[in-house]
């Protein structure tokens, strides 16, 4: 399942981020690469709830910065 996920957030990163704009994550790592790393660091389930939870940090309320995979 992993290797799943994996791909497709590569997919989005190839070919679907470029359709937002200039934006850019607020976040360093980005969002994406994040989510990728907590996938390979910690298995799916793990890995699901670390991205989703720093998807949800990701927004103009929160300052940002660095935020490594724990």
């Amino acid at each position: 399942m992993k290797r799943v996920m994996i791909y497709l957030i590569r997919f989005y990163q190839k070919y679907l981020s470029r359709l937002k704009g200039r934006s850019t994550c607020i976040f360093y790592p980005s969002c994406s690469q994040y989510a990728i790393e907590a996938f390979e660091k910690h298995g799916f389930f793990k890995g699901l709830v670390l991205s989703v939870w720093r998807i949800l940090r990701c927004n103009p309320f929160n300052k940002g910065g660095v935020d490594n995979v724990p």
